[in-house]
């Protein structure tokens, strides 16, 4: 009640003084400051400087101002005010004693906005107030506004759930326990049933997808025996979600988890967003019925998948095979590719057909190389000779252009044919492509793997490396 906190409350004292520094950011701005610091203060003990949004000056304006606080006059304080505290220099939180404000937990903000409606003379229920301060999310003043805006739109003094709802465009949360019921259960058809109702009753999908990965959370905590934090549950749905938290499993929720997370980052650029929120139930609908990779490693070692199924292969028939390859024939038929020991050659000159694509590569003649690689196919090669089967995509001038090349870095005398006849010869990327084949059918015999393709018929095999690469 004394002069001065009257002054200030009232935005009058003459040694209190606020800039805004998110429209004066520059340094000129703080020079206006720092020539007032050297004058002692009016009426009260201290001058205090107030700078809201401190993390907006500039460079420069932040070197002016650090003078100041490294040698502050005794009678000043600098209050500092940001939401973005990361985006202050070190040198000036060194300097500074840091408060930080804290979100207020539920129960506080009902019980303060409460006593805000009984001094106001307005009646409030306790659903109402559970959803004015979950909606706050931790901030006071946003849950004043809100508040606010509801005694706003109160009629006769009295703020009731429904209408607090309809202005947040908050959900049932009861029904979004359904659908999250009917969701984890597997049952599509009741689940976009419970999203159809929802949306005429004009709860916004990105809402509806939040409210399902808050109930998730909540359930995973009722699953772990932990109480904190069960906020997002409405009183007449605790009971229900404990029993989902018996029947389920943490890995369950936390595949919901994820795909509920994945699916509101999507709902930010869809084109429809009630639409893309239906697809996402649809997705957790449909996935809820897939076991648990740990689930079914355990299954497997302990003997309860039967290892010996037929597992469904894709036909191959000898028709879809080039004449030219019998390589890929021994493998449509359970052989292997065998490969030919390669010939004795020169020092100087390759002596496989790789170490002559390599040559090609190691002298930047891509080009042919990428052209010996696929599109011909090796019948002889030895010390000076090159024989080779050309395909369609070669160049008429292959043979001319790779003699002049081996020639040239080898010093040897070359001859480099093209054989007309060659049945059996394949090329490098064909050899390459029926190892690789071979190696997956190898892989697909092997039980576990074989177990694991029963249980997901789609599956594919994308990629096979040695023991000695490092996977990615």
């Amino acid at each position: 009640d004394c002069d001065t906190c009257t002054a200030i409350a009232e935005d009058r004292h003459p040694d209190v003084m606020e800039m805004d520094a998110a429209s004066r950011t520059g340094v000129d701005d703080i020079r206006e400051i720092l020539d007032g610091v050297r004058y002692a203060p009016t009426s009260a003990r201290y001058k205090i400087y107030i700078i809201d949004e401190v993390h907006m000056l500039s460079k420069n304006a932040f070197n002016a101002l650090l003078k100041t606080l490294e040698e502050p006059p005794s009678n000043v304080k600098f209050i500092f005010a940001t939401t973005e505290i990361r985006k202050v220099p070190v040198t000036i939180l060194s300097r500074c004693q840091r408060f930080d404000l804290r979100r207020i937990d539920v129960p506080t903000l009902s019980d303060h906005y409460n006593k805000i409606c009984d001094l106001e003379d307005v009646k409030i229920d306790a659903e109402s107030l559970n959803l004015i301060a979950q909606s706050a999310d931790g901030s006071v003043r946003d849950g004043l506004s809100l508040l606010d805006q509801a005694m706003a739109l109160a009629a006769d003094k009295s703020i009731k759930e429904d209408d607090v709802a309809a202005m947040l465009g908050a959900t049932d949360k009861v029904k979004v326990l359904d659908l999250l019921n009917h969701v984890l259960n597997g049952k599509p058809k009741d689940a976009l049933s419970v999203m159809q109702d929802l949306y005429k009753m004009g709860a916004d999908p990105r809402n509806v997808i939040q409210d399902m990965m808050d109930m998730v959370h909540a359930v995973s905590l009722m699953a772990m025996n932990v109480s904190e934090g069960l906020d997002a549950l409405p009183h007449a749905a605790i009971d229900r979600a404990k029993i989902m938290a018996e029947k389920l499993t943490i890995p369950q929720l936390q595949k919901s988890w994820q795909i509920l997370l994945k699916g509101s980052e999507e709902l930010h650029y869809a084109p429809n967003v009630q639409k893309a929120a239906e697809m996402i139930v649809l997705r957790l609908t449909y996935a809820s019925d897939l076991p648990d990779p740990s689930d079914l490693i355990k299954k497997i070692k302990e003997g309860k998948i039967n290892l010996n199924a037929p597992m469904p292969q894709q036909q191959v028939s000898d028709s879809n095979i080039p004449e030219n390859a019998p390589q890929l024939r021994a493998i449509a038929g359970g052989g292997t590719v065998v490969e030919s020991a390669p010939m004795a050659q020169s020092e100087n000159s390759p002596n496989t057909l790789e170490a002559m694509i390599k040559m090609f590569e190691d002298h930047g003649e891509m080009m042919l190389a990428s052209h010996l690689y696929q599109d011909i196919a090796c019948v002889t090669l030895k010390a000076g000779h090159f024989e080779f089967k050309s395909y369609d995509n070669a160049p008429a001038d292959l043979a001319g252009r790779v003699r002049s090349f081996l020639s040239t870095w080898t010093g040897d005398n070359w001859m480099v044919s093209v054989a007309r006849d060659a049945r059996g010869a394949i090329s490098l990327a064909q050899q390459k492509t029926a190892n690789h084949q071979a190696q997956e059918d190898e892989l697909k015999s092997h039980p576990n793997i074989r177990a694991v393709l029963n249980v997901f018929p789609d599956a594919e095999i994308v990629r096979i490396f040695n023991k000695d690469e490092e996977g990615d």
